[in-house]
């Protein structure tokens, strides 16, 4: 056996163990979104997967001590993990198309999908102890220090994964390139080769990689409205072309939800909750620089600048690939000097902002998950901070009026009320039940307000008031959320 073979061994899998539990977080966020629970419920899996995986290697190690073992795991695991894109066609997406309990595809999913090579990954520590040293006199030193490499391969593959190969080589390659490094790594360890093992281990890597491409082909053939499915450092996004009643909509999709959509044909945007911004108008006739936060694929910033052409607006997006689609795809001139682009996360840059707008707009939600740093009193605080006298921010959140789901427009509206001088909620659709989860608007004002009594066009979303709106929920703090993501 080579030198240092088990320890390069152990800290590979290591690494590759963590870089399944986050390519978990990106297959499974179309299907079941990435809120704090869907990421609770992959570590929790991944870590079940894991111990079983450390006693069953255990147990494997005390009856046979032969690296041979050690050898085949691996080859099993770069099999399961080269299944993963063919599991999200046949399995994951169908499942979510059947059930509507995130919580329950969530834990059947990642455990079919990614809790088999998890395990096999989490056989290669003990294993490893037993070969590595039989003289039970050393028995922790050799544990201490296989456990060791095994947690900084893990600590390796997590950044590399993170901040190096999702943004860069995307969730499909990266699979790939884990099936072949661990098929790498059984042929690495194999003590006894022979002619007719070199043909088994060719075909075993012609079957890996059909079957990533194979996954890769029924993905395409199941989902042909997706023209794009970009990893960025965020978020997993797909471009889609989809037919609504008469109409063919460019929509960007990131998680569960379409963050935002246009008409093809027209260019005009497509979801009705934007138009619910123009209303800053109404409430303040002078109001000319704007904020927003949460860009997307930016429908409502080029709506603006091209309604309001002596207005500004500065739109703050995290994430700097999403405003390169908006470009690409949707049509965003980065050049108009009306524009201020800032790639930051929202509530840093509210924290540190000392500018003054006349309006500011919020519509971070991920999916359907809203950011809870952006839904506390501590941010409304620093939203009322950067407005002008007689300003207002307009948000968009998803929440049902009456029944089992009105926390979040509950919880807000008295977090609102606590800092604002005057709130306001609309329903952006009169024919939705107010059961159901939907776009509502919530408008906070700073000041007396300017109405434009002019404005007659805004009757029509003016008569979406929900009058006499009342809470008695707590205000959301940053210490306590118990709504967002």
């Amino acid at each position: 056996m080579k030198k240092y073979s088990l320890e390069i061994t152990v800290f590979l899998s290591g690494a590759l163990t963590m870089m399944l539990e986050l390519i978990a977080a990106r297959v499974l966020s179309p299907y079941v979104g990435s809120s704090n629970l869907i990421w609770t419920i992959i570590i929790g899996i991944m870590l079940t997967s894991m111990s079983i995986g450390y006693w069953f290697g255990g147990k494997m190690a005390d009856k046979e001590n032969d690296i041979k073992i050690l050898s085949n795991y691996l080859l099993i695991s770069a099999i399961a993990t080269s299944i993963i894109p063919i599991l999200e066609v046949i399995f994951i997406d169908i499942l979510a198309q059947l059930s509507n309990n995130l919580i329950f595809i969530a834990i059947i999913c990642a455990t079919v999908t990614f809790g088999i090579p998890s395990l096999l990954l989490a056989t290669v520590s003990p294993i490893a102890v037993k070969i590595k040293n039989n003289n039970t006199e050393n028995i922790g030193a050799t544990s201490g220090r296989i456990s060791s490499l095994s947690t900084i391969g893990s600590i390796f593959g997590t950044f590399f994964v993170g901040f190096i190969l999702i943004p860069n080589l995307g969730v499909r390659n990266i699979i790939l390139s884990c099936s072949i490094l661990l098929w790498i790594l059984s042929v690495y360890l194999f003590n006894r080769k022979d002619k007719k093992y070199y043909i088994l281990m060719i075909v075993e890597l012609f079957l890996i990689i059909g079957l990533n491409l194979l996954g890769g082909y029924l993905f395409k053939l199941q989902n042909p409205e997706i023209t794009r499915d970009v990893d960025s450092e965020y978020s997993r996004i797909w471009i889609k072309n989809v037919k609504l009643g008469d109409n063919t909509y460019k929509t960007l999709q990131v998680d569960t939800g379409l963050e935002s959509y246009i008409n093809q044909e027209t260019g005009e945007m497509g979801a009705n909750y934007l138009y619910y911004y123009d209303l800053f108008e109404y409430y303040n006739k002078e109001a000319k620089d704007a904020l927003m936060i949460g860009g997307a694929a930016y429908t409502y910033p080029m709506h603006y600048l091209k309604k309001y052409e002596n207005k500004t607006i500065d739109v703050v997006e995290i994430d700097k690939t999403m405003t390169n689609i908006a470009e690409e795809e949707f049509g965003l001139d980065k050049n108009n000097p009306n524009l201020g682009l800032i790639t930051q996360d929202g509530r840093s840059y509210l924290n540190y902002n000392e500018k003054k707008y006349d309006t500011i707009f919020i519509d971070a939600f991920k999916g359907l998950n809203a950011p809870f740093e952006l839904t506390t009193y501590e941010a409304m605080q620093k939203v009322y901070n950067s407005l002008n006298e007689n300003g207002t921010v307009i948000t968009n959140i998803i929440s049902a009026i009456e029944g089992n789901h009105t926390e979040f427009i509950e919880y807000e509206y008295s977090t609102y009320k606590a800092v604002f001088d005057e709130v306001k909620v609309f329903k952006v659709n009169a024919n939705i039940s107010n059961n159901e989860e939907q776009n509502l608007i919530l408008v906070g004002i700073k000041g007396n307000g300017n109405i434009n009594t002019d404005k007659e066009e805004y009757n029509k979303l003016l008569n979406n008031e929900i009058k006499n709106f009342t809470s008695d929920k707590s205000i959301v703090t940053d210490d306590y959320s118990p709504i967002g993501d």
